[in-house]
């Protein structure tokens, strides 16, 4: 069973929020107390939260429901309930969030990236809250808020300084495991690395060390002609290539025993799968390096013996090795020093909250949007107070406005969450239950 998993869905719950209390203040010699029932307390939220101390997205395969905690219920003598803590969730760097649609909803690099996945719901008003100079002894209380609940996709693209891109079994592994600790799997048979490899590489100029360049490398699983049409699992691979800094496009210097094309075809065969999949690639740092120098024939003819790359190595003997990772070490170098100068924090802000108007029948309508469900999220409506309460809700918000600019005629139905209102025209609005009864 691998221990990578790049691509994975994920359910979340953000907790619900607790119900707001109804009770009245009931002491000796106090006559009248008045109500005292407290709030609910609010669910918790999802976080999704890029850290470096996850490797791959194998923990959402088996298990990919995460759920925050509920909230508590209020209680009398204006007793809040507690609000669960948020739910944290920790996925790779590098992971891009996605809704069902393929719709990019976040984009997690660094360390420290968070995004909230699932908002928790409010929790409801006791009946303290609605206490009033008109409204002496209020017999109501909100209900929690539900918490966002969703599917989503996760993605992972690896960071690295350096993608190793090759056809398959040119010696990409064999090189990484030669210049890092990283050990893949190694044989003779193409597609035998099926999974991302990464290896740290530390270079110095000499015993004391001064001047060292450390980096990043990513041994990336072979890629074939199609391969930007998702031939060989190409979409799989190509991926973990999009956030390398530079490449390093390694060509079969033994390309007759392999069964390929020449090491110039090679090439322009690779840059076309990647100028397809993503333009930009082609415009980062690049070097060409010749691999398995060690089986190069001595005898060439002078339009193959052109088309050879200069960097030859063979990772097997360490021949030539030290060189490639010069020349690795100036392209990183290269794209670090434009991407040193300044950025700009990007600041995502909420949107305003508000409702929107939507047909859903020859004469139903559905107004939609948190602000309209809570105004009727009251634990009984049979109550007039309750009632009048939400009537004034959705009046402040405009509803009733918006209803008439959206077209609803007399006696078209309307919904608001659970609840069904009437409309007429002279703003008088009827809510009515389930079973048709009207309130």
């Amino acid at each position: 069973m691998s221990g990578f998993v790049d691509e994975t869905g994920v359910h979340v719950k953000a907790g619900d929020g607790g119900a707001g209390c109804v009770s009245f203040r009931r002491e000796a010699h106090v006559p009248m107390g008045g109500p005292d029932g407290g709030d609910g307390g609010g669910g918790g939220d999802v976080w999704f939260v890029a850290d470096r101390n996850v490797a791959s997205l194998l923990g959402f395969r088996d298990h990919p429901h995460r759920r925050a905690g509920n909230g508590t219920h209020g209680s009398s003598k204006r007793k809040h309930g507690a609000s669960s803590p948020d739910l944290e969730v920790r996925v790779p760097e590098g992971t891009v969030v996605r809704d069902q649609d393929g719709t990019v909803l976040a984009d997690l690099v660094a360390a420290g990236d968070r995004w909230r996945a699932g908002t928790g719901g409010e929790g409801g008003k006791g009946n303290a809250r609605f206490l009033s100079n008109k409204r002496r002894a209020p017999a109501f209380a909100e209900q929690g808020e539900v918490g966002e609940e969703r599917w989503l996709r996760l993605e992972l693209k690896l960071l690295a300084d350096v993608a190793l891109v090759g056809y398959p079994n040119v010696g990409k592994s064999t090189f990484i495991s030669v210049i890092s600790a990283a050990k893949p799997k190694i044989a003779d048979y193409p597609f035998t690395t099926l999974e991302p490899n990464l290896g740290v590489v530390r270079l110095t100029d000499g015993a004391s060390g001064e001047g060292a360049v450390e980096f990043v490398v990513a041994d990336i699983p072979g890629l074939i002609e199609g391969a930007s049409e998702g031939r060989g699992l190409g979409h799989q691979f190509l991926r973990h290539i999009e956030r390398a800094r530079a490449l390093v496009v390694l060509v079969d210097l033994a390309w007759e025993a392999a069964g390929y094309p020449p090491p110039a075809e090679q090439e322009r065969v690779l840059l076309r799968e990647l100028a397809a999949y993503e333009p930009d690639l082609l415009e980062r740092p690049r070097i060409v390096v010749g691999s398995r120098a060690d089986l190069l024939s001595g005898s060439l003819d002078a339009e193959v013996e052109a088309g050879l790359p200069e960097l030859r190595m063979a990772a097997v003997t360490g021949e030539g090795v030290r060189p490639v990772l010069g020349a690795m070490a100036g392209a990183v170098g290269e794209a670090r020093a434009v991407e040193a100068g300044p950025t700009a924090f990007v600041v995502h802000r909420p949107v305003a909250e508000g409702f929107r108007i939507e047909r859903v029948g020859e004469t139903t309508w559905e107004v939609l949007g948190r602000a309209a469900t809570r105004a009727v999220a009251l634990s009984d409506l049979n109550d007039p107070g309750a009632l009048a309460h939400a009537q004034g809700r959705l009046t402040s918000l405009g509803v009733d406005k918006a209803l008439a600019r959206a077209g609803v005629g007399d006696g078209h139905t309307v919904r608001v969450g659970d609840f069904e209102f009437t409309y007429e025209s002279d703003d008088q609005v009827l809510l009515v239950d389930a079973d048709g009864d009207e309130w």
